[in-house]
């Protein structure tokens, strides 16, 4: 069962969800510390390539189904118009200034 983006526990994670599903690129850039990083498989990536690639030239979206680790770690299926729809675990580090300075996301 699809957790309601609104109900997510963190206010970064519940932000970056909601600017994904918006397609809000701007919005999600905001959310970000800087010098933030990613990974993508365990692999780190060049973060502004990716969420452009994998995320907002592709139509990304996420649908949420479960929360852990005080809603900073996500199972979810994503879909994209490059790779269809898969599930997906994302974790997230989120800096004192309630930024999100890490993501991690890999298959489920």
């Amino acid at each position: 069962m699809t957790i309601q983006t609104t109900r997510l526990s963190d206010p970064a994670v519940r932000a970056f969800v909601t600017a994904v599903n918006n397609h809000d690129r701007e919005g999600f850039m905001a959310l970000l510390a800087p010098g933030a990083t990613m990974a993508d498989d365990g692999t780190d990536r060049d973060l502004a390539e990716w969420v452009d690639r994998e995320i907002f030239s592709s139509n990304g979206h996420m649908d949420v189904d479960r929360e852990s680790d005080q809603g900073r770690t996500l199972v979810a299926r994503y879909r994209n118009d490059t790779w269809g729809e898969m599930r997906t675990r994302w974790t997230f580090d989120v800096a004192d200034d309630g930024r999100i300075s890490r993501f991690e996301t890999g298959q489920a």
